[in-house]
């Protein structure tokens, strides 16, 4: 098959993220009273949108859904302030965005995370590379794994699901990719261990961004 784009998960993918969503969380639950996590447990909590990150780092006697909404409307806010304190791009991120262009290839930004936030970071991180579309949480569609987004972002590219590649870095990334069709890639240097990707459904696990290249 000849791909003619690519889908690119943006925390744990494009960006190193988790140790701002990380210390957000953490003042939250920490002017609640409740115990903080460490880097390493939030790499098991990011990936399926901000309410259940907030959810999971609750103590589950403090899972009710008063206090979910109160802490997830307390985490966006802070979150939007200090979204970009330590967040970086990943090594060899650009020099693969760079290449992909320079070959036409189509690029776009599907994350779970709030719409609002994800504009932000890529605003801030990827202002010069010409994504066609980037998509976060929005109200149109369920979050992933449920593939209609997806599904939406490759028909706006005018392609087929199965002429575009998925790049993610969580089980719940390559059930997106195999449920919309498209080929699906691990990003081996993000929050999730190798195994759980290739659990998941991942058709080719890459160590490295520049290795996706191979695929063109």
């Amino acid at each position: 098959m000849e791909y003619r784009a690519v889908i690119f998960d943006l925390d744990g993918t494009l960006a190193d993220t988790l140790e701002d969503i990380g210390d957000t969380m953490n003042r939250i639950l920490a002017s609640c009273g409740y115990p903080a996590h460490s880097y390493h447990a939030y790499r098991f909590m990011v990936g399926g949108g901000l309410r259940n990150l907030v959810t999971q780092s609750l103590p589950e006697q403090a899972r009710t859904e008063q206090i979910i909404e109160e802490c997830h409307a307390r985490m966006r806010a802070d979150y939007e302030q200090c979204y970009i304190k330590k967040t970086r791009l990943y090594d060899g991120i650009a020099e693969t965005l760079n290449a992909l262009s320079l070959w036409n290839v189509k690029l776009a930004v599907l994350s779970n995370k709030a719409n609002a936030i994800t504009q932000k970071i890529c605003s801030a991180l990827l202002q010069d590379r010409p994504f066609k579309i980037i998509l976060g949480a929005d109200e149109r569609f369920p979050l992933k794994p449920d593939p209609q987004s997806t599904l939406f972002i490759a028909g706006r590219l005018g392609l087929s699901s199965a002429e575009v590649c998925y790049l993610g870095d969580s089980n719940v990334d390559m059930q997106t990719a195999r449920a919309a069709g498209c080929y699906a890639v691990g990003a081996g240097w993000g929050f999730r261990p190798k195994e759980e990707l290739l659990q998941s459904g991942a058709q080719l696990v890459i160590d490295y961004p520049t290795e996706l290249l191979s695929l063109f």
